[in-house]
């Protein structure tokens, strides 16, 4: 007597995540936005996961501007191109993303004491 079994892979949720709640192009995972101590009262913001479709030097240059802050994109090895921003603009970041359109709230991560 033989048993017959089925061994093709069926994702469940594979329905779910089609429709017209799609995200914006390049945006599957969540932008992480987080705040590091530097010496003394001096904090350093950076930006994490912004898609490869937006031009990461033109948003800091428009960071810069909107905050009166100075900013720069760094290469990370593990996590690919950063933004880093001085002072804690959390909010900032969070509002103008949100503003722009970039991101939707879901997708935002805050991270920071």
């Amino acid at each position: 007597m033989s048993t017959i079994q089925n061994l093709e892979y069926h994702d469940p949720f594979a329905d779910a995540t089609k429709g017209d709640d799609q995200l914006p192009a390049g945006t599957d995972d969540y932008i992480h936005i987080r705040i590091q101590q530097r010496n003394g009262r001096k904090t350093l913001t950076t930006v994490q996961g912004i898609s490869d479709d937006y031009d990461k030097k033109r948003l800091v240059k428009a960071f810069k501007k909107k905050f009166a802050c100075n900013g720069t994109v760094i290469e990370h090895s593990e996590y690919g191109e950063v933004i880093q921003l001085q002072g804690d603009q959390r909010k900032n970041i969070c509002q103008f993303l949100l503003e722009v359109g970039i991101v939707k709230e879901e997708q935002l991560k805050v991270h920071g004491f």
